[in-house]
């Protein structure tokens, strides 16, 4: 039988948490250069540069992907079910809340129209906040 090593186990999970917030960081200013650089970086009316840079924000974002499993595969398993629960929280919530919204407007009641980043930032409040109660939870 291998005994567990807690300190590597630590410093594998320091490790993913690092390249996480790396790529989130990376995946977060290639978006704002595809959102941004038509107009502020080069000339709106030149598709290759936009094409380019959403190509990156795309290749990127699998990249991100991949460091958020490895990230879920190196933490512990009470720290992996909060995560979990907080995020089918959030896909509950995004499924819920977008499909009520779409059907809502195609019957008239809605007055005003939703940007997607509303709806980002909503999907990311219902994560935070059922972390934090997950992590109350499970203390």
């Amino acid at each position: 039988m291998q005994a567990h090593n807690t300190t590597g186990d630590y410093r594998d999970s320091i490790k993913a948490s690092i390249r996480l917030v790396l790529w989130t960081l990376a995946w977060a200013a290639t978006l704002a250069l595809a959102k941004f650089g038509p107009g502020a970086l080069w000339d709106s009316r030149q598709p290759v540069a936009s094409g380019a840079a959403v190509a990156a924000n795309l290749v990127v974002g699998i990249g991100w992907i991949v460091a958020f499993t490895r990230f879920l595969r190196g933490i512990d398993e009470l720290q992996r079910k909060i995560v979990q629960d907080a995020l089918a929280i959030t896909l509950g919530v995004g499924f819920v809340g977008g499909f009520a919204y779409v059907v809502a407007d195609a019957a008239g009641l809605v007055a005003f129209d939703v940007d997607i980043a509303v709806f980002s930032a909503l999907l990311g409040v219902a994560y935070m906040i059922a972390f934090v109660v997950g992590k109350i939870r499970y203390r």
